[in-house]
């Protein structure tokens, strides 16, 4: 594990998929990002800790093109996507479950899905979509014609991680999935989390949840007030007294 201030601990070799340089944000006079250098590699689950107003958020959103940066880079594939409008940063494979699950509550389970599908251009072979949406999560097809304001909330986070499949990306910033759960929905929406990524989807996770996610992710990062101040791997951060102290209850 490394600080801000020390070399960066070793990530996996290679050109990372998604690469972000010394990032800024702004909104107003008032910078959330400072700086900020992060990368992930193809196959990767990665977190990011901090409190709230860390930046954590705001990052998720710059990634996905929801809010415009002031300097820096961010790359994927190794193309910019500075600039970019957020349908064509989703069309290139990059998919935001956003705080909040930010479903369509007055449109049914089914329309929320195919919502999710318009991106690529094509929606051929919808049925193989469906088909891998629902094994991962059953109640979803039960609740086809279901308004997606009337689902649980369990069920509306699951109903926002099947639309951002319908995508077909390969690439999820997932943030706060966990967030107003009960700790055996928290369980179930990790073991999914966990299956999506062995069916091949690098995964960028935000997650208040700091324990939990540091046991799903390989590499995580912690952000206060905009900047970054450790990364390393997970195995380290959990054992990592500041880390500890400050995120993980002094346990």
């Amino acid at each position: 594990m490394s600080d801000a201030g020390s070399p960066p601990a070793a990530a996996p070799a290679g050109a990372p998929l998604l690469a972000v340089d010394d990032l800024v944000v702004a909104y107003g006079g008032i910078k959330a990002l400072r700086g900020l250098s992060i990368s992930v590699h193809e196959g990767e689950i990665v977190t990011l800790i901090g409190a709230n107003g860390a930046g954590k958020s705001t990052l998720l959103r710059a990634i996905s093109g929801l809010v415009p940066a002031k300097s820096g880079r961010i790359a994927f594939h190794g193309k910019d996507l500075r600039g970019v409008a957020a349908h064509e940063i989703v069309a290139r494979g990059v998919a935001h479950v956003p705080e909040g699950r930010g479903i369509f509550a007055n449109l049914t389970v089914k329309e929320n899905l195919v919502l999710g599908s318009w991106s690529r251009g094509s929606r051929a072979d919808l049925a193989q979509d469906y088909e891998r949406v629902f094994a991962l999560f059953p109640r979803l097809e039960e609740r086809l014609s279901q308004a997606g304001g009337t689902l649980s909330g369990g069920e509306q986070q699951m109903l926002a991680v099947g639309r951002a499949l319908m995508t077909r990306s390969r690439f999820l910033l997932l943030d706060e999935p966990s967030m107003g759960l009960s700790p055996r929905l928290v369980e179930e929406i990790f073991g999914i989390l966990e299956q999506i990524h062995r069916d091949g989807t690098t995964l960028l996770l935000v997650e208040q949840n700091a324990r939990r996610a540091l046991r799903l992710a390989s590499r995580g990062y912690v952000l206060e007030a905009g900047r970054l101040v450790l990364e390393g791997p997970t195995d380290a951060l959990l054992h990592d007294p500041r880390v500890e102290a400050a995120y993980l209850g002094g346990e």
